[in-house]
C-alpha cells in the first residue's frame, strides 16, 4: 500500500512540475492609436511581445476582427526571455471615415493562450481628384 501511494504521489508531483513549465506571452503594449490619417494612407504597427515563461512560445494563429486589418507574425518559436513581433496593417480605403477600433486575437501555446491586441485611429476621407491643388 505504501508503494502504491508513493508511486501515485510521485506521478502527481512530476505531472505538476511539468505542467508548471509553460510559455507566457507578455505584450509591451496592447493598443496602438494611429491618430488622424487619410483613408488612402495604409497604416502599420509592430506589436512587440516577450516570452516571459520558461518554454518556447509559438504563435499558432492571429485573427483580425475585419478584413481591412491584416496581421503577420513571427513564425519561429520564441525562446524564453526573447521577443517576437506581430505586424498589423490597416487599409481603410473605401471604408467609412471616422474613429475606428479593431481587435486582433492572438492564439498561442502560452498559458494565456488567447490574448487580444487593438489598433485604433481617426480616419479622414481621402481628397477627391478635383480637390488636389
Amino acid at each position: 500500500m505504501k508503494k502504491v501511494f508513493f508511486v501515485l504521489a510521485s506521478a502527481l508531483v512530476l505531472g505538476t512540475a511539468s505542467a508548471a513549465a509553460q510559455a507566457v506571452i507578455t505584450f509591451k503594449k496592447t493598443t496602438h492609436n494611429f491618430g488622424k490619417f487619410a483613408e488612402d494612407k495604409e497604416q502599420a504597427y509592430e506589436f512587440v511581445y516577450t516570452n516571459t515563461g520558461d518554454k518556447p512560445l509559438v504563435i499558432e494563429q492571429t485573427v483580425a476582427s475585419c478584413g481591412c486589418t491584416v496581421p503577420t507574425y513571427t513564425q519561429e518559436p520564441v525562446a524564453p526571455g526573447k521577443t517576437g513581433k506581430i505586424k498589423v496593417v490597416y487599409n481603410g480605403r473605401g471604408k467609412f471615415p471616422g474613429h475606428f477600433q479593431k481587435s486582433i486575437s492572438v492564439r498561442s501555446n502560452a498559458s494565456n493562450s488567447l490574448e487580444r491586441i487593438y489598433i485604433e485611429g481617426d480616419m479622414t476621407a481621402a481628397p477627391k481628384e478635383g480637390d488636389k491643388k
